[in-house]
């Protein structure tokens, strides 16, 4: 039986705005509005907003929820501040990554506090199901998934902070990066988080589903004369390539561990914590793998796609592009792969781009950094 696709809270918003619809994990979602090269560029000189409703929302309340979450995430929770924002990973018993997640510690008007996880949206049932059995260890932990009940809106971009100062009863330019505070928009409450996935300033924000088409609305009229845009999954997807991001499914699997993609920096291995995963990463941080993450710069009109081989000059097959794209920012192909730590030293790298070997510049992630 054929899986009946969801639609996000602003469908028909996408949909009057004449988007370009596709299925994706388990969604109907925007692909574009009008090129995919305008909304990313109108990321990164302007604002764009990206509906990111697809993406699941875990709440975790009451007593034992640190402990829980610390004995999930490859990243300490215990301790965070209110409003304070963290990057981490959940990883398997051999250090694999099931999924990497946004964490935050919030607070009601009303003083309730708990913890929210942001999941991808493909991994969603993944994790809940992975999450379960740890329950039964934590029973006054409640969990909950907010995924259908609420919406996600991404403003990002350099105008995000000036145009979000006029609809938020909260000025959003307080905010640091990686935190989140609960504020209102028209006396509806609404998270509102400093964070993204494009390599640009701006915030994400939830509210409750029903809500969603009116902040979508009020976030357009407010930056129409800042040429504020909608953009959808293409954009996204050569916003974050271009700040090095990783994907999952792409940089990220149950095959490939934190520290062989990079994020040493989302593991909180010292004073012998112990997490899911940790006996492994310790093993990994005294013998890590054969292979890294590395960016490339193919020496070709034609992008390199994720499965394409990359080989040195011996003619050896030292690894694999991961993701790549033509990047509207520097006007070139750029690339992520994963190739052999002993070649990482070595600019003579080429990639078969359908079957031609095309010379490939070894650089540092990401491609594009903001001013």
């Amino acid at each position: 039986m054929t899986q009946e696709i969801a639609k996000t809270p602003l469908d028909s918003m996408h949909r009057q705005a004449g988007a370009r619809m596709v299925p994706f994990a388990g969604f109907d979602m925007p692909l574009s509005y009008t090129s995919i090269v305008a909304e990313h560029q109108a990321c990164r000189v302007k604002a764009a907003l990206f509906d990111v409703s697809h993406m699941g929302r875990l709440r975790f309340d009451g007593e034992g929820s640190e402990a829980l979450l610390d004995r999930l995430l490859t990243r300490k929770v215990s301790g965070m501040p209110i409003g304070a924002v963290r990057y981490s990973l959940i990883c398997n018993e051999q250090g694999g990554v099931l999924d990497d997640v946004l964490v935050s510690h919030l607070e009601t008007p009303s003083q309730q506090r708990y913890h929210l996880m942001v999941v991808n949206a493909s991994n969603r049932m993944k994790i809940r199901n992975w999450i379960e059995p740890f329950l039964a260890e934590f029973p006054r932990v409640t969990f909950s998934d907010r995924t259908e009940i609420t919406a996600m809106i991404a403003v990002q971009g350099p105008l995000a902070i000036d145009v979000c100062k006029r609809i938020f009863h909260f000025d959003p330019a307080r905010l640091k990066y990686y935190h989140a505070v609960i504020t209102d928009q028209f006396s509806k409450p609404v998270v509102l988080s400093r964070t993204g996935y494009t390599g640009e300033d701006g915030f994400e924000l939830i509210c409750r589903a029903e809500e969603a088409p009116r902040i979508w609305e009020n976030l357009m009229l407010v930056g129409r004369d800042d040429g504020f845009m909608p953009a959808g999954l293409g954009a996204r997807d050569t916003l974050r390539l271009e700040a090095g991001m990783p994907l999952y499914g792409h940089e990220l699997t149950e095959s490939i561990d934190p520290l062989t993609a990079g994020l040493r920096f989302a593991c909180s291995m010292e004073d012998g914590r112990e997490f899911v995963g940790s006996d492994a990463l310790n093993l990994l941080a005294t013998k890590p793998t054969a292979k890294t993450r590395v960016g490339l710069l193919p020496d070709s009109r034609r992008p390199a796609r994720e499965g394409y081989l990359v080989f040195n000059s011996l003619g050896e097959e030292v690894g694999y592009v991961t993701s790549g794209s033509q990047s509207p920012t520097l006007d070139r192909p750029i690339a992520m792969a994963y190739v052999r730590r002993e070649d990482v030293g070595k600019r003579d790298l080429e990639i078969d781009i359908r079957g031609t070997r095309v010379p490939a510049e070894l650089v540092k992630i990401p491609f594009y950094r903001r001013k």
